[in-house]
């Protein structure tokens, strides 16, 4: 029984962390910058506080959005692709 227990409550805890990192995706306006965190507050005034690869040169004040633990500032243009063959 106790196996099952512990085994149960393996369980919830990995599915719980795993629902965590799955919600990091935010958009939003940064508040602060501290290291590889970033707290971001979204349009309806909520605080969250996620942990990223790159902080991208973001400061409070930004807007911005985290996908996948990758830093986008709004507006900012995309990255330019080079084309494989160019006319002859």
């Amino acid at each position: 029984m106790k196996k099952i227990l512990v085994l149960l409550i393996a369980l919830v805890f990995t599915l719980g962390v795993v629902g965590l990192s799955f919600a990091a995706d935010v958009k939003g306006t940064v508040t602060k910058v501290e290291g590889k965190k970033i707290t971001i507050k979204d349009d309806k005034g909520k605080e969250t506080t996620v942990e990223v690869k790159d902080t991208a040169d973001a400061k409070a004040g930004d807007k911005v959005e985290i996908k996948g633990g990758v830093v986008t500032k709004e507006g900012a243009a995309p990255a330019k692709k080079k084309k494989v063959i160019e006319g002859c």
